[in-house]
């Protein structure tokens, strides 16, 4: 375990990786966080008992640098820290779409360097992080980014030239869920449902389906085949679906949610 660790950024995945890594034991000495609006630096160290600093300042002391900003300004904050990043070093960048060689690029030779595309369920420690690793990275720098993630979720390891399809699939795939949540909803109230009794259907059948899928290990044709009966109710609503070509529509959103990942490490 790394002695220090330094969250630069303090959105809300930054907040959320904070929360779950002193929730899983870690001293509230051993973490940085970095937040330029007084207001808000305040409430941090308030409600965790942080350090609050500059970027520079994290750089310098922490022995992991954990990026967590928007793509667009990642070029800032490396231009920032570069002069004081040492080779010992770790960085995990949470950024979509940045490459590790773009970040590599722009750091002192040797530096590792590990990507991850975490998901907002990490909110609930439920999230579902991928992490790949760059040019100077070893087992140790893996691992360590996996204890840190691992504090709000699940961690896999995908090569970095999975990663625009993984932050299509998982990165983008809660807005997905919560869409298709959005529009059962609409429809229990549109047949009559109260809006709170149609929220507790959906939302408890597919944390229960979730579940089923999780724990029976079944595929989920195999799952679905067994919900719908010949002739019922099921099968009229998936011919529906079907029909409409839900099923093309998702394969050319998710693809779309790629080729943007892509177009952000080209900007």
């Amino acid at each position: 375990m790394t002695d220090q660790v330094a969250i630069l950024g303090a959105g809300v995945m930054g907040e959320t990786l904070l929360s779950g890594l002193i929730r899983a034991g870690r001293r509230p000495e051993q973490l940085l966080i970095t937040e330029r609006r007084a207001e808000r630096a305040a409430e941090l160290r308030e409600r965790y008992g942080v350090d609050v600093v500059s970027n520079l300042d994290a750089a310098v002391k922490a022995d992991t640098l954990v990026l967590v900003v928007k793509p667009q300004d990642m070029p800032e904050l490396l231009g920032e820290i570069a002069s004081v990043v040492r080779p010992e070093q770790t960085v995990v960048s949470l950024a979509a779409g940045i490459s590790t060689s773009f970040i590599e690029s722009r750091l002192p030779e040797g530096v590792a360097v590990v990507r991850v595309m975490p998901n907002t369920p990490a909110l609930v420690d439920e999230g579902m992080a991928a992490i790949s690793r760059g040019a100077h990275c070893d087992e140790s720098h893996l691992a360590l980014a996996e204890g840190l993630l691992s504090a709000t979720g699940r961690v896999i390891r995908v090569p970095e030239k999975q990663q625009d399809a993984v932050t299509a699939i998982s990165g983008s795939g809660p807005a997905y869920i919560f869409f298709v949540v959005e529009s059962m909803i609409e429809a229990g109230v549109h047949m009559g449902l109260p809006r709170t009794t149609a929220t507790d259907l959906v939302v408890q059948t597919l944390f229960g389906s979730a579940k089923l899928l999780r724990e029976t290990g079944e595929h989920p044709t195999v799952l679905r085949e067994r919900v719908t009966s010949p002739g019922g109710t099921t099968a009229a609503a998936v011919r529906e679906l079907e029909d409409h070509k839900v099923r093309a529509a998702f394969l050319s959103a998710i693809e779309a949610a790629r080729n943007r990942s892509r177009d952000l490490a080209a900007e």
